[in-house]
């Protein structure tokens, strides 16, 4: 997995939440925006990096950016999840079909497990990656570090 550079021009995509709703990166244009993947939900490791993403959802405002938490798994799946763990201003998007083509523009997807890895990609307002950082699969990226990089 070689993941996008810092420095490159962001792939724009168009990706729904568990709730209907679009997400277009290019919408968000003046903003920073963290795209924050996890490889499955329902397990405990993605739901506390999605945790995390909610409670520090006003964090992030005040530095004038937008977390979003991305996966391979199926709409419906990511509306039951957020639903259980109450999380209701950050997105949670599907990049299920085709399955995790914006994980593979990004340079996260893992070919031989079928879903993304662990990974923080920071763009910034005008579509340019800023701060990439993979993690192993197991281990919880430290908020703290990813709010320090904004």
């Amino acid at each position: 997995m070689k993941a996008i550079q810092v420095g490159s021009k962001a792939p724009d995509f168009i990706l729904q939440d568990g709730f209907g709703k679009e997400i277009r990166l290019s919408d968000y244009c003046g903003k920073q925006v963290l795209l924050s993947w996890h490889p499955l939900a329902w397990t405990s490791v993605c739901t506390d990096q999605m945790r995390a993403l909610e409670v520090h959802f006003d964090a992030f405002a005040a530095k004038n950016t937008v977390a979003i938490g991305l996966s391979v798994d199926a709409a419906p799946s990511k509306k039951a999840w957020a639903t259980v763990l109450s999380i209701e201003k950050t997105p949670l998007v599907s990049d299920f079909w085709p399955q995790g083509k914006v994980a593979q523009d990004y340079g996260v997807f893992m070919e031989n497990h079928g879903f993304s890895g662990r990974a923080n990609i920071l763009i910034d307002g005008e579509g340019i990656v800023k701060w990439v950082k993979v993690y192993p699969l197991g281990e919880l990226p430290d908020i703290h570090e990813i709010l320090e990089a904004l």
